[in-house]
């Protein structure tokens, strides 16, 4: 039985054996990270629960025994392909190959999902100038245009009430007709199209919405104004509100777009960025590699959420929250999934902070971290996995640093921040992690790998600074 400190929730852990002298005298159990002291008999009002597993140590997973969710079958899930067949899509290299190969590429996707997935649903977005939802191919298209690429509940209802589509062995032919049939021309209602597709497959959890784009946004809601105050300052939320309604609906959104293009990554990037998608800027000959390797991303869990409990004094760099508890909401997991979280000691609380920290883990150089995680999995069961970590400093830290952990870290934060305008802060960011494989001195093949990456990096981000003030003096 589950039992939580009643001021922060967090979980009696395994560490609790340092305090049994407590649990004998007193019948309390103070928490390891605020200190507040629960009655040891207290248990938790929520549900039940029952152990589903109990690894040795400190990991722990919990499942509800009653949940009131829905079986998720995962082959009934959509994959919704929104395709930009702009103007743009037809001058992007100085030969027009661009539309050829993302029709081949579309085409090979299809014929994949045929063999590996026959009963998953497709469905088909283009847009330019307006929206052409053609489903399955099987029924009438619906074309939205003008007045309505700007109404957000609208687009929003058109695309939940589409006809359902069949599955891609039922729909495949009429769906390679409508891609062999596309023609590129017009503006580019990138937005609009985002919105539709995403409100198409919010009616299957753990769908996926894969946009394939290599212009700016820039006509109905999303659309990128020169010069516009109000587009600058709305772009960003619309973004982010519309990857908000993907993620409470278990939607996955990935966004592909090519080489030597400005579709203004860091605002549309927003979608795969919180939904757990990816964001790959590709070779035009390799598209189709990328799609199969974005349909091939299989989901583990969905409505995931992070939760970490760290000792007062700890914080969270990069954060909104200043406290010593940090909430994530990741929505969708993938097998390939990595998140990372950084946390450190307020200087202000250095010296109380071992102090504090002694009386917990009989060492002045101990830090306590407890990771929940609650997740929806496929079948109708809610479960919630606690983790306890006690983390030890050395005199010499660097030693024993990962570095593939550190360079994951680095490269979700540079992107974060990059993605929110905070291109000094990502430049900061790495400037300290070469200063940090100078001090490591790894071994040639790791410093291959990981000062190649860096000087990727530092490449992008200076791009990127020297864009925006291109940008501030326009």
């Amino acid at each position: 039985l589950l039992r939580y400190c009643s001021l922060c929730e967090g979980v009696v852990s395994f560490s609790v054996h340092l305090f049994s002298f407590l649990f004998r005298s007193k019948q309390v159990w103070p928490c390891e990270f605020c200190g507040q002291e629960n009655k040891i008999m207290s248990t938790d009002p929520g549900a039940k629960r029952t152990a589903r597993q109990n690894l040795p140590g400190r990991d722990i997973i919990y499942l509800s025994e009653d949940s009131d969710g829905d079986y998720i079958n995962l082959e009934d899930m959509l994959v919704v392909f929104c395709v930009d067949i702009s103007g743009s899509m037809s001058v992007t290299y100085e030969v027009p190959l661009t539309h050829t190969f993302v029709q081949d590429a579309l085409q090979r996707a299809l014929s994949s999902l045929l063999h590996s997935s026959p009963h998953r649903r497709v469905a088909l977005v283009t847009f330019n100038d307006e929206v052409t939802v053609y489903g399955d191919g099987t029924g009438a298209p619906l074309t939205l245009r003008d007045w309505s690429l700007v109404d957000f509940d609208h687009l929003k209802e058109q695309g939940k009430q589409y006809c359902t589509p069949h599955c891609i062995a039922e729909s495949i032919h009429p769906l390679n007709q409508k891609i062999k049939e596309m023609q590129e021309h017009g503006a580019t209602a990138l937005g609009p199209a985002a919105l539709v597709s995403i409100a198409m497959a919010s009616r299957y959890t753990g769908s996926k919405v894969i946009i394939c784009t290599d212009g700016q946004a820039n006509i109905g809601l999303g659309a990128f104004e020169q010069g516009s105050e109000h587009a600058v300052s709305y772009c960003p939320y619309f973004y982010s509100q519309l990857a908000k309604e993907a993620v409470d609906k278990g939607v996955i959104v990935s966004v592909l777009t090519f080489e030597g293009t400005d579709c203004r990554l860091a605002e549309v990037g927003r979608l795969a960025d919180y939904t757990g998608g990816r964001v790959n800027i590709v070779n035009i000959s390799s598209v189709s590699t990328e799609i199969q390797s974005v349909l091939a991303d299989s989901i583990m869990a969905t409505d995931v959420t992070a939760t970490l409990l760290s000792a007062e004094g700890v914080y969270f760099p990069y954060e909104d929250e200043v406290a010593h508890k940090l909430v994530r909401k990741l929505g969708n997991v993938t097998e390939g999934a990595e998140v990372t979280f950084q946390f450190a000691v307020k200087p202000e609380n250095v010296e109380s902070e071992s102090q504090t920290l002694l009386l917990f883990s009989h060492h002045y150089h101990t830090t306590i971290i407890a990771h929940m995680l609650p997740f929806q999995l496929t079948d109708p069961c809610s479960c919630r996995k606690y983790v306890s970590e006690h983390s030890c400093h050395t005199s010499s830290p660097v030693c024993s640093l990962n570095m593939a952990v550190l360079g994951v870290h680095c490269a979700q934060l540079c992107a974060r921040l990059t993605m929110e305008g905070r291109v000094l802060e990502a430049q900061k960011q790495l400037k300290a992690q070469q200063d940090l494989l100078k001090d490591i001195r790894p071994g040639p093949k790791e410093e291959s790998i990981y000062g190649n990456w860096i000087s990727t990096m530092s490449m992008i981000c200076e791009d990127l600074s020297v864009d925006s003030q291109v940008r501030e003096i326009k």
